[in-house]
């Protein structure tokens, strides 16, 4: 009984209605489906290099071979490994401009409106990438390019719309284990699209981007019906603005001189309609470029695993690319576990920078282990988890929880309508970096080993300690500013 009561005693739980559940259930399943349908590219990587290379023409008589000359593909499966992590790549970028412009939209239109838009437009563009172009034969490297580029923009108005709808709806307190637990929606997407990717890879890989992109536009058109925004749309007291929003970046003790004054200016000034906030404002909000750069550097690690993963088990172990694809689940299953547990942990300290540090620096050497992995899918499974708890925990912590908390902070004052904004700079700078890592995997691997892949995994995790360890300073500059408040209000009072 333990560890109820801890929770209990410093955790105080608000009320959750039936509306509560729904909505996180409905922006859970959004996301769901949006990583099942991506994550299904990765685990057919295998099967499009072979599809896109002279072999499979060959082999397949049903295909002449004046369809590859015409339309001048790969000569080799090392061609064809370089394009799809230029597709990566490409993917990466045009999702990463896109949530700078999405999350910006997303505090000015209607969250749901917005979200349903990305999920409807990316299935369809999934499905004419991946199943349309097969059925007709039609293989055309600038047209995969285009549609991997609207692909990204149309996805990335996903992610900061469902952060800011959860933001509607949970306050600060237990707000590290509820997105701990919710942010658990990527993981769970990747398994979804892994197994559905397996079970109907047999038939050819066009019918994993089938199943896939139905079940995403099928979700998308629940989201439209079924999703409320906020507690306002019903009549319930809407969630006000984190009075600790700062405790990530402040430690201890001065946080209640904060605290106080927020209070007495909650009392003394009457409560003003909400208004978005401008891109540079929240750009220079406090924690948010640290932050940011932090997230950019792990979220190359993290992305590098999700895209590369299976294509590495099976080309570097031999393994059948179904075995492959199930076997990568293991990262997944770390990722949810470290991500609620940690959020969990940072609730009970009233703060997310040491769990986040300590992580971290165990995740450097979780990465050693696993590059020594031996031919053995039983222990490649377990150290798979181990790193997946590892760096899939903090990743999920800084692109949900925390960005949640920045976007909620004090700092904003009378303007709250910032969450998907700020959402949108912290997975938008994340996805710049992960856009840069995936080409410079594949480079690296071409030309290096894969060895040396996570040696460059390793040095990326520690830059992500570095970005951490350096928002943690900014606490001094917020500490300063708040003082200078509390002094100003005095003198005017």
């Amino acid at each position: 009984h333990f560890l109820p009561l801890l929770i209990q005693t410093h955790i105080m739980w608000p009320p959750y209605t039936y509306h509560h559940l729904l909505a996180f259930l409905l922006t859970f399943l959004s996301y769901v489906l949006l990583h099942s349908s991506r994550k299904t590219f990765s685990n057919v990587k295998v099967s499009i290099s072979a599809q896109w290379t002279p072999s499979a023409f060959q082999q397949n008589g049903t295909l002449p071979v004046s369809t590859w000359v015409e339309n001048k593909l790969f000569a080799d499966a090392g061609e064809a490994t370089l394009f799809l992590g230029a597709l990566d790549s490409i993917f990466l970028f045009s999702y990463a401009v896109g949530l700078y412009v999405s999350g910006v939209i997303g505090d000015r239109f209607n969250l749901r409106y917005v979200l349903s838009f990305g999920l409807c437009g990316s299935a369809v563009t999934e499905f004419v990438f991946g199943t349309l172009t097969e059925w007709l034969h039609f293989y055309n490297v600038y047209f995969y390019c285009i549609l991997w580029v609207i692909n990204g923009l149309l996805q990335s108005t996903v992610w900061p719309c469902v952060v800011a709808i959860m933001g509607n709806w949970f306050g600060k307190s237990g707000r590290g284990f509820v997105f701990g637990l919710w942010s658990a929606c990527a993981s769970v997407g990747n398994i979804l699209g892994a197994f559905l990717a397996s079970s109907v890879l047999k038939y050819g890989y066009e019918y994993a981007f089938l199943v896939t992109s139905v079940v995403q536009f099928a979700g998308g058109v629940v989201v439209f019906f079924g999703l409320l925004t906020s507690p306002k749309e019903i009549g319930l007291r809407p969630v006000t603005r984190d009075t600790d929003s700062q405790r990530p970046l402040i430690s201890d003790d001065e946080d209640e001189l904060c605290d106080e004054y927020s209070i007495q200016q909650r009392d003394e000034e009457p409560e003003l309609q909400p208004k978005a906030i401008g891109f540079l404002q929240a750009f220079c909000l406090p924690g948010v470029i640290p932050y940011s750069l932090a997230y950019a550097c792990l979220k190359l690690v993290n992305y590098s695993f999700f895209f590369w993963l299976p294509f590495y088990l099976s080309n570097n172990f031999g393994w059948k690319e179904v075995q492959a694809d199930r076997l990568s689940v293991w990262y997944d299953v770390g990722g949810i576990v470290g991500g609620t547990v940690q959020g969990l942990i940072s609730d009970l300290l009233g703060k997310r920078a040491p769990v986040l540090a300590i992580s971290l620096l165990l995740a450097m050497g979780a990465l050693v282990g696993y590059s020594h992995s031996p031919n053995n899918q039983l222990v490649n499974g377990a150290l798979l988890a181990i790193t997946g708890f590892l760096i899939g925990g903090p990743s999920n912590m800084i692109s949900s929880a925390i960005s949640a908390d920045l976007g909620r902070q004090e700092a904003l004052q009378n303007s709250q309508e910032a969450l998907a904004t700020v959402t949108g700079i912290v997975d938008g700078t994340g996805s710049f970096g992960a856009a840069g890592g995936q080409y410079l995997v594949s480079l690296i691997e071409s030309k290096l080993g894969w060895m040396c892949v996570f040696y460059f995994f390793i040095i990326m995790v520690a830059k992500t300690l570095n970005a951490h360890i350096f928002s943690g300073q900014r606490s001094y500059s917020v500490n300063s500013d708040c003082k200078s408040l509390k002094q100003e209000t005095d003198l005017k009072y």
